[in-house]
């Protein structure tokens, strides 16, 4: 996972303690909410906004809704199921619950990946991306997935997440279901979408960066070995140019969602991304904080591209048992995460495809 900045044990405790209350606040409205459905129409392509949705196995696709009932209209039928993609995380987790570099779970999730992009694969709109880092274990074989959805538009439209688990905690029983596992069955299941779905916008690539993690001790040099490489290769090939927006996603299946708006991240993309999570229903989902993070998004950044990293850091309780949360340790496990905070992360990604098409 990635890194912050900076954040103080106080400024955690205060933004749990929020948290906490905006939860008191909002559960009992939102809950009243989710009482009723209006009748289904033909569902929108993807140049139309989202509709926000709790998660339905067969859902109906909303009429168009006033503002204030937004948050309890149901998901249009041509839309990402955080169901789903719930259900493919605790599938790759059972194949593949540790994923460090040169460990068969590495392998298995790189299979993974490819098997359920065969049809990409059979086209020649799947690129492995293979590289050799050197790191402080010696020197490691990564891979880079790259899945592509050509549009009609003359652009790239990125998302990533990393896929693989942290190095240094190999040796204790950490699985990354936030951190890793769930950000790639959200990808996975947004290619699914695409496949199936005519793209009149922006070419769509998928990105399942490999090293995001430190080897020993993230810094500068020991982290970020996936994306470092691919902007650098972008660079010098052009592709880095004609990318319209860079969205990342990563640990977005907290149960207590709550998106930082990180500092790091291009003002514009920000305003993207609140914009997204209103249009869809989901504008308390996006925290006030403003919180500087070291991810993936950072190489391209460097390079001028337009990125922004959909994250919550804050991830689980902090107290002297958990010091940072569920963060990097054995708890970061499926029952932590939920099917709503993926359907709420899955419709904000896929409102981002959507505004970032009429730029």
């Amino acid at each position: 996972m990635t890194h912050p900045t900076s954040r103080t044990p106080t400024q955690m405790r205060v933004r749990w303690f929020t948290v906490l209350l905006a939860v008191v606040t909002f559960t009992l409205p939102a809950t009243l909410a989710c009482k009723s459905a209006p009748p289904a129409t033909p569902a929108p392509a993807l140049s139309s906004p989202v509709a926000p949705s709790p998660v339905a196995p067969s859902p109906v696709t909303p009429s168009l809704p006033e503002p204030q009932a937004q948050a309890s209209a149901p998901k249009p039928v041509n839309h990402v199921s955080g169901t789903d993609i719930y259900n493919l995380t605790k599938q790759l987790l059972a194949v593949a619950p540790k994923r460090f570099y040169g460990s068969p779970g590495h392998a298995a999730a790189e299979k993974f990946i490819k098997d359920h992009f065969a049809p990409e694969d059979k086209d020649g709109h799947l690129e492995i991306d293979a590289f050799t880092a050197t790191t402080p274990a010696g020197l490691q074989s990564l891979r880079n997935y790259i899945v592509k959805f050509p549009g009609k538009k003359d652009g790239i439209i990125v998302l990533g997440s990393h896929y693989e688990t942290n190095y240094p905690l190999k040796d204790i029983a950490f699985v990354g279901a936030n951190d890793g596992a769930c950000t790639t069955s959200l990808l996975i299941e947004i290619g699914q979408y695409l496949r199936t779905h005519p793209n009149n916008g922006y070419s769509v690539y998928l990105v399942f960066f490999d090293g995001e993690e430190a080897v020993k001790e993230w810094g500068p040099s020991d982290s970020l070995y996936g994306s470092r490489h691919l902007a650098a290769k972008w660079s010098q090939d052009g592709t880095i140019s004609k990318i319209k927006g860079f969205v990342l996603a990563d640990m977005i299946g907290d149960k207590n969602l709550d998106i930082d708006q990180d500092s790091n991240s291009d003002p514009g993309m920000i305003a993207l991304l609140k914009k997204a999570a209103a249009d869809t229903g989901h504008a308390s989902a996006i925290s006030k904080d403003d919180t500087p993070m070291e991810d993936d998004t950072l190489p391209f950044h460097k390079r001028g591209v337009p990125v922004v990293d959909v994250i919550d850091y804050d991830y689980g309780p902090h107290d002297n048992a958990h010091p940072d949360g569920y963060h990097h340790t054995a708890e970061d496990t499926i029952d932590k995460i939920s099917a709503q905070s993926l359907q709420t992360s899955a419709d904000i990604f896929m409102q981002m495809i959507v505004l970032l098409n009429q730029r």
